[in-house]
């Protein structure tokens, strides 16, 4: 079934706070999971002060997992590398190597109080990123994330190519997607990603799907579609963005 969050207005989103552009980061090394969540609190209590702009946070992690604030112990198979948990929302992820991720962190009250859209916009910004390759993403009401369809599997078959997860404190957000672009997808066998136990329903990424697509194609995509859905945003260095 396809996700009802796609009839949302997302339009509001795109409204900054006193229009001040969004800051956009690129890291060129992996990012150790704690040191991550640190800098994305710092920034987000800095943003709600009013002591920072809004800012897209673009990286890789090295090998690990993440469990949500839905995580089941069950859902961890084989812990070959560590595991954190999170305040996030969803159940357990894989992050690693070759998969973007995006740490979104956005003034919701400047912009539109609505978690609900919210994530809508960031499934319509992954969308609209795979739609850069021609890769039908989509969204399903029983499933979080971006699936792919695999009719070359078999009927019914579909691959979840992109993962969403957030956080708000004081209505600003953190956390956000991750895109497999081409990380190791047997990592993703240690666990049940995201709780879904369907043999019909796996992971993919775009070099999966046969696409030659390298991290810095995917990070110009983003960042065009991130515009479209969000508003505008510059480049800053790789100071610390606490």
């Amino acid at each position: 079934m396809i996700n009802d969050r796609q009839h949302l207005d997302l339009t509001p989103f795109s409204r900054g706070a006193a229009g001040d552009p969004v800051e956009w980061r690129i890291e060129d090394t992996p990012i150790p999971y704690p040191d991550a969540v640190a800098a994305m609190e710092a920034r987000a209590a800095a943003i709600a002060n009013g002591e920072a702009p809004e800012l897209v946070w673009l990286l890789e992690h090295p090998p690990l997992y993440t469990s949500g604030t839905s995580g089941k112990d069950d859902d961890l198979l084989d812990a070959r590398f560590p595991v954190f948990e999170t305040g996030r929302g969803g159940q357990i992820t894989y992050h690693g190597p070759g998969q973007r991720v995006a740490y979104v962190m956005l003034d919701l009250k400047a912009r539109r109080p609505d978690v609900r859209a919210y994530v809508a916009a960031l499934e319509d910004m992954i969308i609209r990123t795979l739609a850069a390759f021609n890769v039908k993403g989509e969204r399903r009401e029983d499933r979080v994330g971006v699936w792919v369809a695999r009719p070359d599997k078999g009927a019914g078959y579909e691959d979840k190519i992109a993962a969403i997860g957030v956080r708000l404190k004081r209505w600003v957000s953190f956390h956000g997607i991750a895109i497999n672009v081409e990380p190791d997808l047997t990592h993703f066998n240690a666990i049940v990603p995201c709780g879904v136990v369907d043999p019909r329903y796996g992971v993919t990424s775009l070099v999966d799907l046969g696409l030659p697509v390298g991290m810095t194609d995917v990070d110009l995509a983003l960042r065009q579609v991130f515009g479209e859905v969000f508003g505008d945003m510059h480049d800053i260095d790789t100071a610390a963005i606490a």
